[in-house]
């Protein structure tokens, strides 16, 4: 069934950043070809918002920070596991940027995360510590929203995440599938169709919308 896009919907688009991209630090397979179907998508929408991963250079989540550990291992942290990271989307580095082809400029809002240096954070509405509120839920009831769409990168994390916490957070949750790209680890993109599944996500694809 087509999309009809109200002032009710908001689209949040996640991290498009170099890092994440082919050549950059933490690429996310075919990242970059995420871009042309957002900025195609993103003027449909009254209310565009940005988050931008934000990291201190000794931030908890860096393999680099632990002796031993490799990246893509895990290690216990004061709130749980915690996947580790290459070094990436250090603040202020070309890394951090938004993709250069990305269309930002209509955006009303930037989201920084995971700028805390003990706290990693993958979801735009709460970090890691899964008590830390980045003030984004109150953002958005402010303005009227209801629905959120989500795009970006990577699809079995930070988008993962955010889905599900909008969806804790009372909005109704939308992944456009097509407009993501996941990083694939393990089984991390079968267990973000269950968890989709599990807590009422939508997932459609782009050309859905009219």
């Amino acid at each position: 069934m087509p999309v009809k896009i109200t002032e009710r919907d908001a689209l949040l688009i996640i991290d498009v950043q170099n890092d994440f991209c082919p050549g950059g630090a933490l690429p996310v397979p075919h990242g970059d070809e995420v871009v042309p179907i957002i900025n195609r998508l993103s003027p449909l929408f009254h209310c565009v918002v940005l988050t931008q991963d934000w990291h201190p250079r000794e931030q908890l989540s860096f393999a680099s920070r632990h002796a031993g550990k490799e990246p893509f291992s895990t290690t216990q942290v004061a709130y749980g596991e915690q996947t580790l990271w290459p070094d990436h989307c250090i603040q202020g580095t070309e890394g951090a940027a938004f993709h250069k082809d990305l269309d930002i400029n209509h955006a009303q809002l930037i989201l920084r995360k995971g700028f805390r240096q003990e706290i990693d954070s993958y979801s735009a509405f709460q970090e890691n510590d899964r008590a830390t509120k980045t003030g984004l839920s109150g953002y958005l009831r402010e303005l009227g929203v209801d629905r959120v769409f989500f795009a970006g990168l990577a699809y079995d994390y930070c988008v993962r995440h955010s889905a599900v916490e909008a969806r804790a957070a009372g909005f109704e949750a939308v992944v456009i599938e097509d407009a993501c790209r996941a990083i694939g680890l393990g089984e991390s993109v079968e267990a973000t169709h269950r968890e989709f599944l599990s807590c009422g996500v939508g997932q459609i694809s782009a050309d859905e919308f009219v």
